[in-house]
């Protein structure tokens, strides 16, 4: 019986074969993890197509999130329970209204809606103030700002004066002295007016507030009138169309106002000129960093 023979020991290609499908084999796993990897982080980032919803939403709407927040706010909104009172068609009914809203409201964007309607134009502006005013709306200013903001601007918070006052015009400031003189001595206005040439301009009749009479008679008659107590006259002031004597009948100047009685409206003031500035600011910002071009006849 002849003897069995030894086996032959592997070459060395033989182990750098093995060596190289080893490799290869290594290789392909890595990568199928890697692309695995790359495959569930592309798929559950935030903005990418997901096949979850994230624990913090209640639905997703083309990925656009309908946060469990809002739900839970319009389920109260809407039937006046939680979460946890209300029932199934409740919630399902909730649910398709956000749906619902937000389907039109993406379709709105893609057709480019608030660049048509007014109305969502609109709304659009008035949401950007409120968020540009915010703090101005939100802020409780002290009773020293309010106080300082009422001494600023007492006028506005004064009752409105009245009058009633006559404008005579004469043709010379003599004849205007001469008017005056006999006004005083008690001389009926019509025999005065005739006695001297001289004429009511009719700018005022009866009693008005100090606005009006300001608006009738102009800025200088209007001052010599302020200053007359009730039954004086004034002085003859030259004006282009004659001498006029401003007769008062009475004036009942406007009254101070104490702080505390005005303060719901300054404090309202105070914040609608805070709004004003604030948004102001806001389109100061939005217009410098925007590419504005004008047509050359409406510059």
């Amino acid at each position: 019986m002849m003897p069995e023979p030894e086996p032959t020991p592997p070459s060395v290609w033989d182990l750098r074969r093995v060596s190289a499908r080893r490799s290869f084999a290594l290789m392909a796993t890595g990568a199928a993890v890697g692309l695995a990897l790359a495959g569930y982080t592309l798929f559950t980032a935030r903005s990418t197509t997901t096949l979850f919803v994230p624990a913090e939403d209640a639905a997703l709407v083309n990925q656009q999130p309908i946060a469990r927040a809002d739900y839970y706010a319009q389920l109260q909104s809407s039937f006046g329970v939680d979460d946890a009172h209300a029932t199934p068609a409740q919630r399902r009914k909730v649910l398709e209204d956000m749906i619902r809203e937000e389907l039109f409201v993406q379709r709105g964007k893609e057709l480019d809606v608030a660049a048509s309607d007014p109305d969502v134009r609109t709304a659009m502006v008035s949401a950007v103030e409120q968020m540009a005013a915010a703090d101005a709306i939100t802020a409780e200013p002290s009773d020293a700002q309010l106080s300082a903001y009422f001494r600023a601007h007492r006028e506005k918070y004064e009752p409105e004066g009245v009058m009633t006052v006559r404008d005579l015009v004469f043709p010379t400031a003599a004849a205007a002295a001469g008017a005056a003189q006999a006004l005083h001595a008690g001389q009926p206005p019509p025999a005065v007016l005739a006695r001297f040439h001289g004429r009511d301009s009719g700018k005022e009749a009866g009693e008005d507030f100090y606005f009006a009479v300001k608006i009738h008679l102009g800025e200088a008659l209007f001052a010599a009138a302020r200053a007359l107590p009730s039954g004086a006259l004034s002085a003859p002031i030259p004006q282009a169309d004659g001498a006029h004597l401003l007769q008062m009948i009475h004036n009942a100047p406007p009254q101070p106002i104490a702080f505390a009685a005005a303060r719901p409206q300054v404090l309202s003031d105070y914040r609608s000129e805070r709004v004003r500035r604030a948004t102001g600011q806001y389109q100061d910002f939005l217009r410098k960093r925007a590419n504005v071009l004008i047509a050359k006849d409406l510059r």
